[in-house]
């Protein structure tokens, strides 16, 4: 069953990210169990800053699952980067990722390399750049997979990175690389940008579709821009895709109003039956 989640944002440095949710825990679940979300996504600014006990008892409290951790605050708060000409520096984003990774996995859930990965040109070549990449990735994902999750890899837009941008390319790293552990998180505010057919591209991702970021056009909560959501849910349901939607967008015009379309939206494309909801036991898989 598709699930959804939404997203809370622990890192100051973010404040005016692509967040539903910031600064504090214990308010984004409540109001995240209040507006009907399935799950959380986090952002936190280091993986010593979350208290596992706290976020153990809040997911069962509020009948929540916790979907993915991001590792943005990497880049946000440290500057680092998987790709850094500096091995030191790339060793450093490999520790914080890795942190995320043991955190998470103690949840059974993701964490996500996005704006981590870096770029290249920064005194390196994009072979130098995305062979740094595939020896990171190739360390990160079987730490992943030890823990029985996989490892989620972002292709972000052309003004956030110079990697990789589209689906396509970003199947085709994964296929360069020696782990088979990491899955692509498709974010429909990139996709609107770099693919000539979301849909299409959500398709070519197939199986390999670990986690999907829903935003519209404008960063804003679905509906409050103008893209075609349709056919992106039809996709997805003829994948046979049982992952999260997971709400990465703008707290416009606030928190509040944000959730509410979300979840509206959501609930409109990829309604439930009565039965299925009652299958699912609060709390489950946190």
């Amino acid at each position: 069953m598709i699930r959804s989640a939404v997203t809370i944002s622990l890192v100051p440095e973010a404040r005016s990210g692509p967040f539903v949710f910031h600064g504090d825990l214990a308010a984004g679940c409540a109001a995240a169990r209040a507006q009907g979300f399935d799950a959380v996504e986090i952002f936190p600014g280091h993986a010593d800053e979350l208290d596992g006990y706290q976020l153990r008892e809040l997911l069962r409290q509020h009948g929540l699952s916790l979907a993915a951790i991001g590792t943005g605050a990497g880049w946000v708060r440290h500057q680092h980067r998987l790709t850094d000409p500096d091995p030191h520096r790339r060793m450093a984003a490999r520790d914080f990722a890795a942190a995320i990774i043991d955190f998470a996995g103690g949840f059974g859930a993701p964490a996500i390399i996005g704006s981590l990965q870096g770029r290249w040109g920064e005194g390196s070549t994009r072979e130098q750049a995305l062979g740094w990449l595939r020896q990171e990735l190739d360390q990160l994902a079987p730490r992943a997979h030890a823990l029985g999750v996989p490892l989620l890899f972002e292709p972000l837009n052309r003004y956030e990175s110079n990697l990789f941008n589209t689906v396509a390319e970003g199947l085709s790293f994964l296929d360069s690389l020696q782990t088979r552990n990491v899955a692509l998180l498709c974010d429909l505010f990139h996709e609107n940008i770099e693919e000539a057919d979301v849909a299409a591209a959500l398709q070519l991702a197939g199986k390999r579709l670990g986690h999907v970021h829903f935003a519209d056009s404008n960063r804003r909560a679905m509906g409050f821009g103008h893209l075609d959501v349709a056919p992106i849910a039809a996709a997805l349901r003829s994948m046979g895709y049982q992952g999260y939607i997971s709400a990465e967008c703008l707290p416009f015009p606030n928190s509040e109003a944000a959730a509410v379309q979300t979840i509206r939206s959501f609930q409109q494309f990829f309604p439930r039956t009565v039965t299925a909801e009652a299958s699912i036991a609060p709390g489950a898989g946190a």
